[in-house]
């Protein structure tokens, strides 16, 4: 069940970059905005490739947190910055910097050395309603405040990390009910899965994070949102697998490797960040 999970997670992190890559590459052959943007989006060959792939990536996801638990499944997520460099370098008609291998390899290795250590285990989509409230109480609480501080920051690198920050809780959130959501649906079926409070509450902070992730991605530049994007959805979708779904990661001396591993994904999401806008913009 874990390796199948991990399996999924992976291909949902490939499919979703390859989305995110197809998109930005019909959305830069275009100088409309709005509703007229999206008009001419709907009828191009890599804007519909960019749809299938985060429509795969959300089944993918799903599949993955049905067999998986959270805190294995959404750090995996991380591989998405890897995958969408490698993919947008050839299509953007880039050259791959040699920063961009570095910030791969640290990423993977990174990763690998952070998730074997961890062992994350035990897979249940059940929380009782007493663990819920807080839960989305201190989540919705969080993006709240960040887009508070947001609002008043005239620093646009910061104004960016701050509510792509806000949309790392809001992911982690739609997380957290999709796999209680998807849960109900493998156990109880369809009309269980419509009567659920969860299928309506993943739907609604699915869009609030993509809202957030659009005004971060605005409001200042992309190596300043994506490591606050990428590294706080992992975090926080460990400590609700931990606190919401009681999973498990291993404590004592392989706390050390743990943290050899995070500081790896650190060091390597900042180096894919400004590789990627280097592809972006250059």
């Amino acid at each position: 069940m874990i390796e199948l999970a991990a399996a999924y997670a992976v291909a949902g992190a490939a499919s979703n970059a390859a989305g995110t890559a197809f998109q930005r590459k019909a959305a830069s052959a275009s100088s409309r905005g709005g509703i007229r943007l999206l008009a001419e989006l709907v009828r191009r060959r890599y804007w519909l490739l960019g749809m299938a792939g985060v429509i795969g990536a959300a089944l993918f996801q799903s599949l993955a947190l049905v067999n998986g638990p959270l805190a294995l499944v959404q750090p995996l997520f991380i591989l998405e910055l890897p995958f969408a460099l490698l993919i947008a370098a050839p299509l953007m008609h880039r050259r791959l910097p040699r920063s961009g291998w570095w910030g791969v390899g640290s990423c993977v290795a990174g990763l690998a050395a952070l998730l074997a250590a961890a062992a994350p285990h035990g897979v249940t989509h059940d929380a009782p309603l007493t663990r819920w409230t807080p839960a989305l109480c201190l989540g919705l609480g969080g993006m709240a405040v960040t887009v508070l501080l947001a609002r008043h920051d005239r620093q646009p690198a910061r104004r960016a990390a701050l509510l792509a920050a806000a949309s790392a809780i809001g992911n982690a959130l739609t997380a957290a009910l999709l796999k209680s959501a998807t849960g109900t649906f493998a156990d109880d079926g369809f009309l269980a899965f419509l009567c659920s409070w969860q299928t309506y509450g993943f739907a609604l902070t699915g869009m609030a994070a993509v809202v957030l992730l659009e005004n971060a991605l605005q409001a200042g530049p992309l190596a300043a949102a994506q490591p606050a994007l990428t590294i706080g959805d992992a975090m926080v979708s460990l400590v609700l697998g931990i606190t919401l779904f009681g999973e498990r990661i291993r404590a004592g001396w392989w706390l050390v490797p743990e943290v050899c591993g995070g500081l790896l994904i650190v060091v390597g999401v900042l180096v894919l960040s400004r590789a990627v806008q280097r592809i972006e913009f250059t």
